[in-house]
């Protein structure tokens, strides 16, 4: 027979075994729900009121910021609650070619911040500084043509060496365009086929209100050159441009059709997405919990994957 001292020790040890077991099993989850929660955001600008230590570019004055502010401090605070904890940054026009506020703040965030930067494409020296760039964190660059401009990037000299240059660095060339600059953007893939490409904010088809088939049809055409990516993003600015913004899961179905979710990849466009009564939330709750057609490993890729491989490895 037990005695009660034997029974109350074997009791104890239960007890502290379950209690451990128990505080094992809660990291193990824990553990589990970080990683699942580490989300990527491709594609975010931030700046500073700080306009002495980080002019701003010719044409610009500071009451154009608006928000007047928007560093890293405030993006992590809109961000990190939903889980994302990595951020590829966007040159902000406000700065123009000198992208020193974005990579001080990658090197001020180690391990935090990819970057997209822009040169200037007329600059004889623009391979150059694509690899200096790239020394900094900056894994790709972007481009973004005026009216009637991207029917000239095919034989223009500086366009030839920044897409060659990006296929030789392993770069991404970044595409700000609108609809009726994807034929000239089907040419420019068939002319450097190794050219790593991003589409932003679907080429922004649906900016004018309902999303046009055709131009969808011409985005997605785009897919049969196997280097071209498309970032789903600034749904506060297509469509309806209403949350929870489901009138754009058509579009997104298609493209996942299209080009896999391995080709595709999630961005906030941040701080537009937290303006004028949109929320950071909303816009990664529609991949996340509203696109009911997405497998969870559609979701990982669309969410962190694609981005994870383009920007940060």
């Amino acid at each position: 027979m037990l005695t009660s001292s034997r029974r109350q020790f074997l009791a104890a040890s239960a007890s502290a075994s379950a209690l451990a077991l128990t505080s094992q099993l809660t990291q193990l989850a824990e553990a589990n729900n970080n990683q699942a929660a580490s989300w990527i955001d491709a594609h975010v600008h931030v700046w500073t009121p700080d306009t002495t230590r980080y002019p701003l570019s010719s044409g610009y004055k500071k009451s154009d910021m608006q928000p007047a502010s928007f560093t890293p401090e405030e993006l992590f605070a809109q961000c990190r609650p939903h889980g994302v904890e990595r951020i590829v940054l966007i040159q902000m026009s406000y700065y123009q070619y000198d992208n020193s506020y974005m990579t001080d703040m990658i090197a001020k965030h180690k391990g935090v911040f990819s970057g997209v930067g822009i040169v200037n494409y007329d600059s004889k020296d623009v391979a150059e500084r694509m690899k200096e760039l790239a020394q900094l964190g900056v894994r790709g660059f972007r481009i973004y043509p005026g009216e009637g401009e991207a029917a000239k990037w095919i034989d223009h000299p500086g366009m030839a060496r920044m897409w060659e240059t990006a296929a030789k660095e392993n770069l991404a060339m970044c595409l700000l365009i609108n609809p009726s600059d994807l034929p000239h953007i089907a040419a420019l893939c068939k002319k450097y086929p190794e050219t790593r490409v991003v589409i932003d904010h679907f080429a922004r088809i649906g900016m004018k209100g309902e999303v046009d088939k055709s131009q969808l049809d011409q985005l997605c055409d785009l897919a049969k050159f196997p280097k071209v990516h498309v970032k789903t993003s600034a749904f506060y600015a297509l469509g309806k441009k209403q949350a929870p913004y489901t009138d754009l899961l058509p579009m997104i179905e298609r493209l996942v059709e299209s080009y896999s979710p391995q080709r595709l990849m999630w961005a906030s466009d941040c701080p537009f997405q937290v303006e004028g009564g949109h929320t950071y939330g909303a816009s990664i709750e529609l991949i996340r919990d509203r696109a009911t057609f997405l497998s969870e490993g559609d979701k990982e890729w669309i969410l962190r994957g694609t981005a994870e491989k383009f920007f940060f490895t």
